[in-house]
């Protein structure tokens, strides 16, 4: 069979009830929707750290945070000795492709620092626009080609919801072009990677005017809050949270209360309903790049050639138990992603499948696509035979894991380490330096309202899901370099 192609799409920090065919009216994804009914789309897929660079060493090598230790985002370098997983496709005479952040190290005032062997032979780099523009930050130089001075465009504004460019000047637009002429040039019979990686839905909500005036903020879903989430939060003081308190979501305030804010810290005041249009706005012009992509596969004749994979790195609180942004949380709604995966008459076509599912699953199931030998360090597992209907479609993993550990630093941070175990039921989160647990069942409760940790009547579930944690947290923490000799 002819090695597929393999355009894998990621967004930044995108929930996984953003997609409508999954049952979320408030978004507009049609291009999403169809993917998903051409192809299989995951229910309970799962990151593997609630922050962008450990979630993407995880889905970039295959190993758990545990593991690769690449916990922190703002790293100075990324190991040399971790295989990513684009370099295999590489060394198998792939061409392959970046267009958009990576964010495996540093990219504060600078492009980050590659990877020794990242695997990327074109590499159009871009993080979030920003006044402090790098050289070689390749959306800055597009948007300078076009007339458009960025860092003016991108200023600080003292709104949380802005609209900086035109949909023709956005990143998301700049992304959809890069890969269009990536995609066209497909002529050297050489199948191909290409991994775009864009910013949005990620803090600021600032999408295009045009986007944004789609979505009617009066329509956006209520956020899941119950005043007891004010007194939980309480509980969790001392555990690293980019929102600095808690409010009450539902109270709209006045312009002029919105409060000061900044990349890392949320302000103390918003309308959650108006962000909620913003994000959602963000996802529909992602959802239409996506539209344009795969239209541009069947036009030239590839679309049965390419293993689409669509997902995000993780999710958002948004408003959700009176919070903002991300931080050390095991929420659903920070880490419950999206998966979409898509390739006629190889991938079953119209299924939603409900198996737990995790992003460190995603090298492994690329390289057996393409009949490639994943890195020897992987510990994902493939999801092909689901995709292929060759397993039960309901079942990949008896649990998921979750880590946070010091991966965030903004004001008032403490280096906070926490960690999940999710078995399709149970949730419980443990946060180490702190003293402090949470437990959730989500067969009663799917909103995480009643924690259960301290319940005298779940003392023994409680004891039973701690030592499956902990096991289960040994069994995926590395065993170094790899063995090839008796002693």
């Amino acid at each position: 069979m002819t090695r597929p192609n393999i355009l894998w799409i990621c967004t930044d920090q995108q929930r996984w009830d953003t997609i409508r065919r999954l049952g979320f009216p408030a978004a507009q994804t049609p291009h999403l929707d169809a993917l998903a009914e051409q192809g299989t789309a995951f229910s309970r897929a799962y990151c593997q750290s609630p922050i962008c660079t450990p979630s993407r060493a995880s889905f970039l090598t295959g190993m758990y945070p545990i593991a690769h230790q690449v916990q922190r985002n703002g790293n100075t370098a990324f190991p040399d000795h971790l295989v990513l997983v684009p370099e295999v496709f590489r060394q198998a005479g792939y061409r392959t492709g970046l267009i958009g952040k990576l964010h495996l190290s540093s990219a504060q005032g600078r492009v980050e620092q590659r990877p020794a062997a990242d695997g990327y032979e074109e590499f159009y780099w871009s993080q979030h626009p920003d006044p402090d523009w790098p050289e070689g930050h390749d959306y800055h130089d597009w948007l300078r080609a076009r007339g458009v001075d960025a860092a003016q465009a991108y200023a600080p504004a003292d709104d949380i919801v802005t609209h900086p460019v035109p949909a023709e000047h956005s990143q998301t637009a700049w992304a959809t072009e890069r890969a269009l002429d990536f995609i066209d040039r497909a002529g050297d019979a050489r199948p191909w990677l290409l991994s775009i990686n864009v910013y949005d839905p990620h803090p600021p909500f600032d999408p295009p005017q045009s986007w944004f005036e789609r979505f009617d903020p009066a329509q956006m879903p209520a956020p899941v809050f119950a005043p007891s989430d004010l007194a939980h939060h309480r509980k969790l003081a001392g555990v690293d949270q980019q929102t600095r308190k808690p409010v009450d979501p539902n109270l709209v305030p006045d312009a002029s209360q919105r409060g000061d804010y900044s990349h890392d810290t949320p302000p103390d005041s918003y309308d959650i309903r108006r962000i909620r249009a913003a994000y959602m706005a963000m996802i529909a012009q992602i959802d239409d790049m996506v539209g344009k992509l795969v239209a541009r596969l069947d036009k030239t004749g590839q679309r049965r050639d390419t293993l689409v994979l669509f997902m995000s790195d993780h999710g958002e609180m948004l408003g959700d138990h009176g919070l903002l942004y991300k931080g050390c949380r095991f929420y659903e709604g920070l880490v419950h992603v999206p998966m979409i995966a898509s390739m006629p008459g190889r991938v079953c076509e119209g299924l939603v499948s409900d198996a737990l599912v995790e992003l460190v699953d995603i090298p492994a199931t690329i390289c057996e696509a393409a009949g490639l030998e994943k890195p020897v360090q992987d510990q994902g597992k493939s999801l092909m035979p689901l995709l292929t209907g060759a397993a039960d479609p309901g079942r990949h993993k008896d649990h998921v894991l979750c880590e946070y550990m010091d991966a965030l630093r903004f004001p008032g941070s403490v280096g906070s380490r926490g960690s999940m175990y999710f078995d399709g039921r149970y949730k419980i989160c443990v946060y180490h330096d702190a003293g402090q647990g949470e437990l959730f069942d989500l067969g009663s409760d799917p909103d995480e309202l009643q924690d259960l940790w301290d319940s005298a009547d779940h003392a023994a579930l409680k004891s039973d899901l701690l030592l499956k944690h902990f096991s289960a947290m040994m069994l995926v923490s590395g065993a170094g370099p790899q063995r090839i000799s008796d002693y």
